[in-house]
């Protein structure tokens, strides 16, 4: 996926080690395999090559996070749509794009919501596409690849750990001392990395969606790697960060994205709505301002 996991978690006398070490080893080998951009023979790029109204096999893992994403889009209005792959490269930030001219050959091509593209035969284990639709999980597969790391140690029989994937992670239980697991929030800053807060969580994923890791500039203009499937083009509002909690860390991915499509104003009125926690962090002139809803609100 381009980037890093970790695990620390606490280990029964009983365990083998090498055993779980090298289940997490295969469990995020096999969700980068099945949901990668960046690999031509993973199961997602085959899936984008198909030709429309024929079935494709797929995993197990991969049906269900395209009924889940579906699921959300649904939900927030097409806020999270997977279906940007063409966009992501337009615009420069995927594989086919990292040579292109940003923005030279995006236009504004809104996104149809996925659910008019795509049908999923989850107990069949197949997907359909009605018209041609690349497809881009970076919203959501890191999560979902979090949530397989946790369910490695929940199989090993550990009741304490912490898990993550680059800025998304998952608790479960706590530290040997009886503390609970603590993260870092990050500050939305592009030319360092500075914590702007501390959290402390247990059963629990935590995810942040932000535009100050992958981002360009276009004649002045801050262009986000995050693009709105609603207007065809990359976000260009005052929200620097979006961090969500949910009880699994595919759904605090997603929702963080969606979240940070809708805006500050929309998207707490939505994650009021849902029962969300989140955290929003807006950017006035030189100055960050955070605001929240569940456990973030009044921060």
């Amino acid at each position: 996926m381009g980037t890093r996991y970790t695990a620390r978690f606490v280990v029964p006398e009983q365990a083998h080690v090498q055993a779980i070490v090298s289940g997490l080893e295969a469990a995020v080998t096999a969700v980068d395999a099945q949901m990668s951009n960046w690999k031509a023979d993973s199961e997602l790029s085959r899936l984008n090559r198909a030709a429309p109204d024929g079935w494709v096999p797929v995993s197990p893992n991969l049906a269900s996070v395209l009924v889940r994403a579906t699921e959300i889009g649904r939900e927030t209005g097409n806020a999270f749509n997977i279906g940007v792959s063409e966009l992501v490269d337009a615009w420069g930030f995927g594989p086919a794009g990292r040579n292109c001219p940003r923005g030279t050959s995006a236009g504004s091509r809104t996104c149809r919501p996925l659910d008019e593209l795509l049908e999923v035969d989850l107990p069949g284990r197949r997907v359909r596409k009605y018209a041609c639709v690349a497809l881009d999980l970076c919203g959501i597969a890191k999560g979902f690849g979090v949530d397989e790391l946790a369910r490695v140690l929940d199989r090993h029989g550990i009741g304490s750990w912490l898990v993550g994937i680059d800025g998304e992670m998952r608790a479960c239980g706590c530290k040997p001392d009886g503390s609970p697991w603590a993260i870092a929030l990050e500050a939305p800053e592009d030319d360092r990395r500075t914590a702007m807060g501390v959290i402390e969580i247990g059963d629990a994923a935590i995810a942040t969606s932000g535009d100050y890791r992958h981002w360009t500039a276009i004649d002045g203009e801050r262009i986000s790697h995050t693009m709105d499937p609603r207007t065809g083009a990359p976000l260009r509002g005052s929200v620097a960060s979006v961090t969500v909690i949910a009880p699994t860390c595919a759904d605090a991915d997603a929702y963080a994205t969606a979240l940070m499509v809708l805006g500050a104003e929309a998207g707490r009125d939505h994650a009021q709505r849902r029962g969300l926690d989140a955290l929003f962090v807006a950017r006035e002139g030189d100055e960050l301002h955070t605001t929240g809803t569940g456990f973030f609100d009044g921060a």
